[in-house]
């Protein structure tokens, strides 16, 4: 696809859903990574006895931070099999405009993205700025476990 044409995509579908992702489990093994990774080793995300016995959640819960890397992965953004816009030679993340946490994400459960598109603009160096509103949703969870506008800039 040409820039024009994923640009004229993108602008009429602003404001409405453009993809669901499939839905995740958040396992222990994956919240004990991202703690090695990050030296976040806070009890509320690796000590399960502690956190059944003292935490108000009763067990582990995922960094806020773990839900959200994992939007890349749940919006499709990182499968080279199933480009979203053939044509593209780049994606990068641009930085963040909006983060919350309004759910802890308990160990074991499932998680899914949601993705509708606030904004779309040309920028130079032939490329485009998105601007998504992503929502982590949390199966059985009226709240969300993350929502998040994300910046990501493509390149043709």
């Amino acid at each position: 696809m040409s820039k024009a044409d994923v640009l004229a995509d993108l602008q009429s579908k602003i404001g409405t859903e453009t993809y669901l992702s499939d839905w995740i489990v958040v396992t222990q093994e994956m919240i004990n990574d991202f703690a090695a990774v990050t030296l976040d080793q806070q009890w509320i995300h690796v000590d399960a006895v502690r956190a059944e016995a003292e935490s108000p959640f009763k067990t582990t819960v995922a960094h806020g931070y773990l839900t959200l890397s994992l939007i890349p992965y749940l919006t499709g953004s990182v499968n080279p099999d199933k480009p979203r816009y053939p044509g593209v030679r780049i994606g990068i993340n641009y930085g963040l405009n909006r983060v919350r946490f309004p759910n802890p994400v308990r160990v074991g459960s499932r998680v899914r993205a949601r993705v509708v598109p606030i904004s779309v603009e040309e920028v130079r160096g032939d490329g485009l700025q998105m601007v998504n509103r992503v929502t982590i949703e949390i199966e059985g969870d009226e709240k969300p476990g993350c929502v998040a506008e994300t910046v990501s800039r493509v390149y043709f």
